[in-house]
């Protein structure tokens, strides 16, 4: 604003709205480029008659739009979109088959044809012209050399967290933060106590089954740095929590994660405004064992001969038994059928839910021919290509922050914390902490089976050990124990009665082996059978 101001422009606010106005009529197009943190906004110039739509580097504000020959509709939920009559509700089945292999719709799709995601780091110019996308941002993985020690790089790293954390806690009403009990939230609440001069009012929530309860973590945390905490135990009702998840996501929406979020947001809002969280730290720092066991299997990949790959692993892996029954040392299906595939097939394959032979055995044959030829890899398979030749932990963490990131945990975080009123703001996803980040070296974010080992002993001097290096756990629910109990009937009634009126696009006896399955204990599919409710609830709730 003072640079503004300096210029000539003359304020009658200090809002963040009249700032990108000013803002606009400096830079032009590229005054996106000179902000920080979340947004999407539009922007229409009277003067040269065109719109400006615009969201932020990651991702973390939605915009929606559909334009046709007339006119332009745009909003930051779809279903403002669709109070429009003139807008057809017809299913994009690219997204459906995308969905059913992420968990969800991946941008610039939806799940309605016609009705698009603006991508983020993007603006789009709509005038008399049509409609112009521009990407304003990228983040290129340019590794300083290998032999860097983590103390040359830590002090610097803890700078720039401190940076990131400061500029978030302004604010004029209550701030508080998200505590799990993890690394990304404790090192947040942690940053936060050493910044302000009061106490951290700091949220948590955990199940009543200890499996799933990360509470003592989070109070360990909270006693270490005299936070104002606030614990809940959750008795999650299921069946009313899918109808704010179906409500507010407006499409289909399947990591099952999104209902402890709904909930540590509820909570939260019963304290604070605003929560800073500690979301984009496996992303950013390499945490996920995924990236592990791929970095592992890329190097056994690059180990075996193509003949052996070919003609003795693919025949093992396609009559490997999978099933939940056996040890978890022999179950090695996916790990012997991603050998068997290039190095971005492998790492895809892993996080896809319905595996293509799944699938095509899922969606009934209508489905199938309009998908005709459809390949959801072509989903992650640009973001590959704009990578080659990169390190390969840098190559799987710019795929996910293009589409798991945002696509799947940023989406869930915004609605779930806009469903109850909360602001939250993500230190760990700041711009400029992820163009330092991108710098790092691969063998400073995983070290031998150490992953966020930078992060880690940076964090060394604050947090406590037995924090620092736990085993890693999700933000998940006893999903498996819902489809055997709370929620069997009510989604058996719902996938399997023939006289439900369901959507229709899959095949009932397919979904009935499944269900059988994982009721006798041979494999656990909740995610599977979550993934279909959740279609199905969406269509009964949008499309009839």
């Amino acid at each position: 604003m003072g640079q503004l101001q300096r210029k000539g422009h003359v304020f009658k606010s200090h809002c963040d709205t009249e700032t990108i106005v000013h803002l606009y009529e400096e830079e032009g197009h590229n005054c996106v480029t000179k902000l920080r943190g979340m947004f999407a906004f539009a922007l229409w110039d009277g003067r040269e008659k065109k719109l400006l739509l615009a969201r932020d580097r990651i991702g973390k504000k939605p915009l929606f739009y559909h334009i046709n020959t007339q006119r332009c509709v745009f909003a930051s939920e779809i279903k403002s979109i669709l109070q429009d009559s003139s807008i057809e509700k017809s299913l994009n089945f690219e997204a459906l088959a995308d969905y059913l292999t992420f968990l969800c719709v991946p941008w610039p799709k939806t799940i309605f044809r016609g009705i698009s995601k603006l991508p983020p780091a993007h603006t789009a110019v709509i005038s008399s012209k049509g409609l112009k996308l521009c990407r304003y941002w990228d983040l290129p993985f340019q590794e300083a050399s290998p032999e860097d020690s983590w103390s040359e790089v830590s002090e610097e790293l803890l700078d720039m967290l401190r940076d990131s954390v400061s500029c978030r806690l302004e604010s004029e009403v209550p701030l508080g933060a998200f505590l799990s009990g993890g690394i990304d939230s404790s090192a947040v609440v942690a940053l936060m106590a050493s910044l302000q001069n009061r106490p951290v009012t700091s949220v948590s929530i955990g199940f009543q089954e200890r499996e799933y309860n990360e509470l003592p973590h989070a109070e360990k945390i909270a006693q270490e740095f005299h936070t104002h905490h606030f614990r809940h135990v959750v008795k999650p009702d299921a069946l009313k929590v899918l109808e704010k998840l179906i409500w507010h996501f407006d499409e289909p929406f399947a990591d099952s994660s999104a209902v402890p979020t709904y909930y540590v947001c509820k909570a939260s809002r019963e304290h604070v405004t605003v929560a800073l969280s500690g979301d984009g730290g496996d992303e950013a720092f390499g945490g996920y064992r995924r990236y592990f066991y791929d970095s592992l299997e890329n190097r056994l990949r690059a180990k075996l001969p193509e003949f052996v790959r070919r003609y003795v692993i693919s025949p093992l892996a396609k009559i490997y038994p999978q099933t939940d029954r056996l040890p978890q040392f022999l179950r090695a299906k996916t790990l012997l059928m991603n050998l068997t595939l290039s190095p971005k097939k492998g790492y895809y394959n892993s996080r896809t839910i319905f595996k293509e032979p799944m699938r095509r055995c899922l969606l009934r044959p209508e489905v199938l021919e309009d998908l005709d030829s459809y390949d959801p890899f072509s989903v992650l398979e640009p973001h590959f290509k704009r990578t080659e030749g990169w390190p390969h932990l840098s190559r799987l963490q710019y795929v996910d922050l293009k589409t798991y990131l945002h696509d799947d945990i940023l989406v869930k975080v915004d609605r779930m914390s806009m469903a109850n009123s909360l602001e939250v703001r993500s230190p760990l996803l700041d711009h400029k902490l992820w163009h330092f980040l991108a710098r790092i070296p691969s063998n400073l974010k995983i070290r031998g089976r150490e992953r966020k080992y930078i992060l880690k002993k940076t964090l060394e001097p604050i947090l406590p050990r037995q924090i620092l290096y736990r085993k890693k756990r999700g933000f998940v629910i006893p999903l498996k124990e819902w489809f055997r109990g709370s929620l069997r009937e009510f989604s058996r009634e719902l996938l399997l009665d023939s006289g439900n009126q369901n959507s229709g696009f899959f095949e009932p006896r397919y979904l009935g082996k499944i269900w059988e399955d994982h009721q006798s204990g041979k494999r656990n599919y909740a995610t599977h059978l979550w993934t279909v409710l959740m279609f199905e609830l969406w269509y009964q709730r949008f499309m009839r």
